[in-house]
């Protein structure tokens, strides 16, 4: 689409330009791709990060990268652990300090049956980046480095925007949308006139990707003491394990250096563990902040460059992965001109909240690790190990935790996308919740084939899924096959015996199962995994008010 003239005679170099090649940019040129739509990915720095940084992918952020057939290529990638060692501290006896108790506790567990992914997957920003460029590489779309974003202007029809590189004359780029990936120092939301209010926590951090000897490989180890807690995650690539301690306050400022990483292991755990061949050493501080907005006119703010704060629970870049889905398909649509424009206001509307959900755990679950009021300290250096032992050997305890952690509980109820059909349905996953995975005893699908199906009217794969849940015979095959023909660039529509029993499973009420007849049910599911629509009987009238409500354009006659 891009390089055609529309409207005005405004030619544009790219449907899309993103600025930032960080996890969320990249997954954003991926979605775009997928469905169609041009998009330009530029970055400032001249070459991609070799450091782990971000290192952990959650449950939820494979599942919304399997539409994309990225999730197998992560898992295959990286490390799945499910196990964490929670260690205490060592008693002094008879003038000696005994090693720190240690309890193994199983964070998820594969008989949840809540999603094909049952586990965190540890792997590098690095290692994630690769995926992502390598198959964004096979596509043929690469990423132009060492461009910096220095202006930008808004009109009816786009963004005109200046970027520069040393040495080399300013280049101007005209687009229909820019989105910001560009960090918590976004140029984009600097020159959007965006503010990004919060604060800065005084605390600093040791942060290093290195090996080390005396631990049990495989598995997650957090020591936790009164000074506050030490973190060794299982990393493999580029270094074997990832550090991640607090220093103490008032410590040195100035290079950090493995003797000071052992140092600083060595006060925490009492354990013999002997760090060395460290690949990246670094102090760093840590930030809160949320974006004022993250939209304004045609340029959208992603990732970092809306949202920063504590990596407890590793929330970071999965949240910005997320933003780049919800925001992807809803710009494919636009840009394909299968969507009014106003169905972009939903994405400010369902992922700010999120973010500020995001921000408010976090700064709390910071607050409890970190914080040195003598009670705070009182219990992470006495009960806090055994107690949290105790409830995560609770099955029920590790399910709620899982889908907290794992952003499966992640909803938009409250967005204008999210519609409750009439007559209403009294169960099952809720608009804008998510719809349980395939696989996780879903009853069998078949697909509804038209003619117009069959030979491909959308240049990328449906962005929805019509789910006729009941017998075949409650749907007329004519109103069927009408609907389908009418939005077969948007949607398929699938055929399935019975409806999903709950939010959080796929498989059928043994109810439903001894029926003669259980009662027809309809789904329409986004391409983010999240229910749209739905409304008990066969009537597909109210889907089709709902797609038109929502600004979807239908095939003409």
């Amino acid at each position: 689409m891009a390089g055609n003239r529309i409207g005005t005679g405004t030619t544009f170099d790219a449907d899309v330009l993103i600025v930032g090649a960080g996890p969320t940019g990249l997954a954003l040129a991926r979605e775009l791709h997928t469905h169609g739509v041009t998009a330009m990915i530029v970055d400032r720095a001249a070459d991609a990060a070799h450091e782990s940084r971000a290192l952990a992918i959650q449950a939820r952020t494979l599942e919304v990268l399997a539409r994309n057939g990225l999730a197998d290529d992560l898992v295959s990638a990286g490390n799945p652990t499910g196990t964490l060692l929670l260690h205490g501290r060592g008693r002094r006896r008879r003038g000696s300090l005994s090693a720190a108790p240690a309890h193994a506790v199983s964070l998820f567990d594969e008989a949840f049956g809540d999603t094909r992914f049952p586990f965190l997957l540890f792997l590098s920003q690095a290692g994630t980046e690769r995926v992502l460029v390598d198959r964004l590489a096979s596509a043929g779309v690469g990423i132009r480095r060492g461009l910096t974003l220095t202006g930008l202007s808004q009109d009816d029809d786009g963004v005109t925007c200046t970027l520069e590189s040393p040495g080399v004359p300013p280049r101007t780029v005209r687009t229909r949308y820019l989105v910001g990936c560009d960090g918590a120092h976004s140029a984009t939301r600097h020159l959007a006139g965006i503010g990004f209010s919060g604060r800065a926590f005084p605390q600093r951090f040791l942060l290093a990707d290195l090996e080390a000897d005396g631990l049990e490989p495989g598995r997650v180890h957090v020591y936790l003491s009164g000074a506050g807690p030490l973190f060794l995650f299982p990393l493999g690539s580029p270094a074997g394990w990832r550090l991640l301690v607090m220093l103490p306050p008032g410590s040195r400022t100035g290079p950090v250096t493995l003797a000071l990483a052992q140092a600083a292991v060595t006060r925490y755990t009492r354990d013999t563990i002997v760090l060395h061949h460290p690949v990246w050493l670094t102090e760093f501080t840590i930030s809160s902040r949320l974006a004022d907005t993250f939209a304004r006119g045609r340029v959208f703010l992603a990732g970092d460059a809306a949202h920063i704060h504590s990596p407890a629970g590793a929330q970071g870049m999965n949240t910005g992965i997320q933003d780049a889905v919800n925001l992807g398909w809803k710009l494919a649509l636009v840009c394909r001109g299968a969507a009014d424009p106003a169905l972009l206001g939903s994405y400010e509307q369902e992922r700010l909240p999120v973010a500020r959900s995001v921000l408010a755990g976090t700064n709390r679950a910071f607050t409890v690790a970190t914080g040195q009021h003598p009670v705070l300290r009182g219990l992470r250096a006495g009960p806090a190990v055994p107690v949290a032992a105790l409830l995560l050997r609770s099955r029920t305890a590790r399910r709620t935790g899982f889908r907290l952690i794992s952003e499966l509980g992640i909803h938009y109820r409250r967005s204008s996308l999210s519609v409750d059909g009439v007559p209403s349905l009294d169960r099952g996953p809720r608009p804008g919740e998510r719809f349980p995975q395939p696989g996780m005893g879903a009853a069998p699908v078949s697909s509804v084939r038209t003619a117009a199906a069959d030979h491909g009217a959308a240049p990328g794969p449906p962005v929805f899924r019509m789910l006729l849940c009941g017998p075949a015979t409650e749907w007329p095959d004519a109103r069927v096959r009408e609907f389908q023909a009418r939005w077969v660039h948007l949607l398929t529509v699938e055929l399935t015996p019975s409806a999903p029993r709950s939010r959080w499973s796929a498989a059928p009420r043994v109810a439903d199962i001894s029926r003669r007849r259980s009662a027809p049910a309809q789904y329409l599911v986004r391409w983010d995994g999240y229910v749209g629509y739905r409304a008990a009987g066969a009537d597909l009238d109210g889907a089709e008010a709902y797609l038109l409500g929502i600004g979807a354009r239908p095939l003409p006659p």
